[in-house]
């Protein structure tokens, strides 16, 4: 059967105020326009569609992933259009966008992503984001099913099934969120069987000190706790039960101090050891049973880190598993794939969704500031449906001279 290309409403126009709308809000044309400027990505000459209009389409795809491609880009160079007095532009066909695509490349977006996402929460007014100062931040990974084509394949591999093979090739990503806000600040997308560290270890560049970074049983080798700890973060770790931990020194509060080393010979030669602390705990299940947790962390001290606010502090890292289910379910709405069928462009398409992602969780960060509310309190669906209601309409802002040059300065 075949399908019915799906469209936006009659008349809208995504980005007719773009420097007044939320997606220029948070990332300035003047800042995108530098970056493409600096990676030699920026349109030459005025065009009906720049390069300008291509980042922020890349964006607004995913806002609206049960529209076209060409009913999206349309309202994205319209707006550019208008806010700088030209007129507005004939359609574009899908082969021309595809070609602006493929010409703007992956790492525009993702130069964007380093230069303006950052997290959002200030220990005033949202001391829920914080334990004792520190910033909560949680790293993790997931899959990401894209379009079966041979390109796909090749550059990110099936994963194995019963059968096999499954049905799509796959991606995987890993990402470093803020906690209390959600707001994803760093993220890295890989092939598919590459080691989970490869494709986590690149945002360590967004560690820092002030920072407590959760993380589950990947994450616990030797290397990797180096690595991470050198940033100045402090960590909280889950580790396997079965990990070499001896005590060391017991702790009043149940926890230990204990020391991990690069191997064997290290150990018994007691050289390179890094010293960490080691909380053990117990959750009830619905079933009666219990699920054990083993935790490292490199805050040694049981008295200015307490076993049991590091226990309650470390169930925090599910907070990054919400935002998996906000990326997937309520920016994509359920779609199985992403669109894009070459391994550049989905770099891209990724790289536009976690752009898209960060800039519905900025608007919640507005509002939730403005009225000293948690941002749990707020619903990400709502206003991403917000958002989806609102960018199109252009009746709010009149096309005046002034704003048209406040629009494009």
């Amino acid at each position: 059967m075949a399908r019915t290309k799906a469209v936006l409403s009659s008349g809208a126009r995504l980005s007719d105020h773009l420097s007044a709308s939320l997606l220029a809000r948070v990332y300035p044309a003047p800042l995108i326009n530098q970056i493409l400027d600096q990676q030699g990505r920026n349109s030459q000459r005025i065009r009906s569609f720049p390069a300008l209009a291509g980042v922020y389409y890349c964006m607004a795809l995913s806002l609206y992933p049960e529209a076209s491609y060409e009913a999206v880009f349309s309202v994205v160079a319209q707006g550019l259009a208008w806010a700088e007095g030209r007129p507005e532009p004939s359609p574009v066909n899908k082969s021309s966008i595809s070609e602006l695509r493929s010409k703007l490349g992956a790492e525009p977006l993702q130069a964007l992503m380093a230069a303006a996402c950052v997290p959002l929460a200030d220990p005033a007014h949202h001391p829920h984001a914080f334990y004792r100062g520190l910033r909560l931040v949680a790293i993790d990974g997931s899959n990401i099913d894209l379009p079966d084509e041979v390109e796909n394949v090749t550059a990110f591999g099936y994963p194995g099934s019963r059968t096999g093979q499954a049905g799509y090739p796959q991606a995987q990503c890993a990402v470093l969120v803020e906690c209390g806000t959600h707001a994803l600040f760093a993220a890295h997308l890989g092939p598919y069987r590459s080691a989970e560290w490869a494709i986590c270890q690149p945002l360590l560049a967004n560690l820092h000190a002030g920072m407590l970074c959760l993380a589950d049983r990947g994450f616990n080798g030797y290397a990797h706790w180096q690595a991470a700890r050198a940033t100045g973060a402090d960590l909280l770790w889950r580790c396997a039960h079965n990990r070499r931990l001896p005590v060391v020194t017991a702790l009043p509060d149940g926890s230990y101090l204990s020391v991990i080393y690069p191997d064997d010979k290290a150990r018994r030669q007691d050289m390179d050891g890094i010293p960490v602390r080691v909380i053990e705990y117990s959750l009830p299940k619905l079933d009666g049973a219990a699920i054990r947790y083993r935790l490292m962390t490199t805050l040694l001290s049981a008295e200015a880190a307490p076993a049991a606010e590091l226990a309650a502090c470390y169930h925090a890292r599910w907070q990054v598993e919400a935002v998996f289910d906000e990326l997937k379910t309520h920016l994509q709405q359920g779609r199985r794939t992403l669109r894009s069928k070459t391994p550049e462009l989905v770099r891209q398409e990724f790289y536009g969704w976690v752009l898209a992602h960060y800039a519905v969780r900025w608007l919640m960060h507005q509002v939730a500031s403005a009225h000293r509310s948690r941002h749990d309190d707020l619903s990400f669906v709502g206003h991403v449906q917000l958002l989806r209601r609102t960018q199109p309409r252009s009746g709010a802002f009149p096309p005046r001279a002034g704003s048209r040059k406040a629009l494009v300065s």
